[in-house]
């Protein structure tokens, strides 16, 4: 008899469970387009210190310029794609950077201009560069870090910030 109370009280919190998850989802849902982008881009956002990387004229369409940011020990890339893109910088939209340390064993990645993808050689994740460097394949358990970017009326284009945390870095939960 006591064990069939403690399922049917497993029961009761499983729904209630659900009850809630199914609400705050249609909450979200219910946010306009705008708040909502703004609420993601909020989250994951990893401070680092503004750097200058490049000049928009330094940039070929698929022909990735190796970057070190937040600091030269963290190798990147800035690519310009070609394409309008979401979270894109510049005038066209379509200048993105990543880190090219792969989130889940920190192998370095290259660039794939005919599918616009960061391979890593280890595991084979890939990523795609046209989709915020969301992961496609493989072993890694998040999306490839994106470098928040901003283009000044120089054309000069700095990293601001990161949207994931970069691979073997401690300065990801030292932030304050």
């Amino acid at each position: 008899m006591k064990c069939n109370r403690l399922v049917d009280s497993g029961r009761r919190q499983f729904l209630r469970g659900g009850i809630l998850g199914v609400a705050g989802a249609a909450a979200a849902v219910a946010l306009p387009a705008g708040q909502a982008q703004a609420q993601v881009q909020a989250r994951a956002m990893v401070d680092y210190p503004s750097s200058k990387l490049a000049n928009l004229a330094d940039l070929v369409v698929d022909v990735p310029m190796d970057i070190g940011y937040p600091d030269a020990d963290s190798p990147g890339i800035l690519l310009k794609l070609g394409t309008r893109v979401e979270g894109g910088a510049g005038p066209d939209g379509d200048v993105v950077a990543y880190s090219v340390l792969c989130p889940h064993k920190g192998f370095y990645m290259s660039y794939h201009a005919p599918d616009k993808t960061l391979n890593c050689p280890g595991h084979f994740s890939r990523f795609d560069c046209e989709k915020g460097g969301q992961q496609v394949w493989g072993h890694a358990t998040q999306n490839l870090p994106q470098f928040a970017l901003r283009v000044d009326d120089k054309d000069d284009i700095y990293a601001e910030g990161a949207d994931e945390l970069i691979y073997g870095r401690l300065s990801n939960v030292l932030q304050g």
